[in-house]
């Protein structure tokens, strides 16, 4: 059997490692297709920490239209469609495995469903506040099998019409990582990039949200308002290269203070350390939502970009972005008693398990017309 992993963001390469680690020690044969913001200069070429990990890239699709708006997003888009068909045919896989809700994603089920190839869809069913929503649910119905990282997505799969033998409780894969421990020492870090961790920080990762690109720059202002108040660095992650991400580095590079540090891609387990210390995580990034709770660190979650998901207690709610409402929100997250709170808290997205239930659903599902030919329950 044959497998091809399509990744086109630094987000979902997380949900996809611990899984092809896993292909690796069992020898199965897989094969990596790598496309969008992996190949670009501009946001770190995480395509580097892919190969630097062991893994080889058999496929690469470049894709992405300069501007960053919705004009070039979308006609990137096409690209990568009229590409992926050649890939899907001169590797020929078994299975399609994809992961998460970006449009990339969308077009990678596209082709594969239109090739009669049968996809697996890792983390289905779960909510998001705009059009990667959307997206999440479209790519659900091209998928044979959807992997659900808690109950809700579960549930939500079930009432969207899927079949039951086709939803698979299975919990969060990028939580894998969290639980295997290697992390980099603060000390290391430290050295590496010539910035002080060890006085406390703050983990800041703002991606544009999508369908309200005009409110960036008033939002940002704000941000950086209340950022001024924290005497404390803040450690900066760029934004996916969705339509505004060139608006938030500009604004970034206009207002940055001297202890504002900007990295445009960390290697995984870099990141997952400085999580890990951080005095809260800021921003609306799923990584707040998903990993922040494993290791109980507070995240202020700003805006509706991650509207309608789960959360942990962990997590405290910014919908209406001004100084005011953030600098509550940080003094909360700081408070003795809300971090009393979340000492304890289980993260709803699963225990650090899911890499190894995954790959063997997949390895022993049969390919037949029960499989390919959907059939909705409403």
């Amino acid at each position: 059997m044959k497998l091809l992993f399509f990744t086109g963001s630094r987000g979902e390469w997380g949900y996809l490692r611990p899984i092809l680690e896993r292909c690796k020690k069992r020898r199965i044969n897989f094969k990596l297709c790598a496309t969008n913001m992996h190949l670009l200069d501009s946001f770190g070429l995480s395509l580097k920490e892919i190969e630097k990990d062991g893994f080889k890239v058999n496929d690469k699709i470049y894709m992405a239209l300069d501007g960053y708006n919705k004009f070039t997003v979308t006609k990137s888009m096409g690209i990568l469609m009229t590409s992926l068909v050649d890939t899907i045919s001169r590797i020929n896989p078994d299975w399609v495995i994809l992961a998460g809700d970006r449009g990339e994603t969308l077009v990678a089920s596209i082709v594969s469903a239109y090739t009669n190839i049968p996809i697996a869809h890792i983390q289905a069913g779960e909510l998001s506040g705009i059009i990667d929503g959307q997206a999440r649910h479209a790519i659900g119905k091209f998928s044979n099998l959807h992997f659900a990282s808690n109950k809700d997505a579960a549930s939500r799969l079930k009432n969207l019409g899927e079949e039951d033998f086709r939803i698979k409780l299975v919990g969060a894969p990028q939580l894998d990582d969290l639980k295997n421990k290697k992390f980099e020492k603060l000390s290391t870090l430290n050295n590496k990039y010539n910035i002080n961790f060890n006085s406390g920080y703050m983990l800041v990762i703002y991606h544009p949200p999508q369908s309200r690109i005009e409110s960036i720059k008033k939002d940002l202002n704000e941000v950086f308002e209340f950022l001024k108040t924290v005497k404390t660095n803040k450690i900066w992650i760029s934004p996916n290269n969705d339509a505004g991400s060139a608006i938030i580095k500009t604004e970034f590079l206009k207002k940055r203070q001297s202890n504002d540090f900007l990295f445009d891609n960390l290697p995984r387990y870099e990141y997952l350390s400085l999580l890990k210390n951080t005095k809260c995580i800021f921003g609306n990034s799923s990584s707040g939502i998903l990993e922040s709770p494993t290791f109980r660190v507070p995240c202020i979650n700003i805006g509706n970009r991650q509207h309608g998901r789960l959360r942990a207690e962990n997590i405290i709610d910014v919908l209406k972005i001004s100084k005011k409402n953030l600098k509550k929100a940080y003094i909360l997250s700081q408070s003795n008693t809300f971090k009393k709170k979340i000492k304890k808290i289980k993260n709803p997205y699963g225990d650090g398990n899911s890499s190894e239930k995954i790959l063997n659903i997949i390895l022993n599902t049969k390919i037949d017309d029960k499989l390919m030919f959907k059939k909705l329950t409403y």
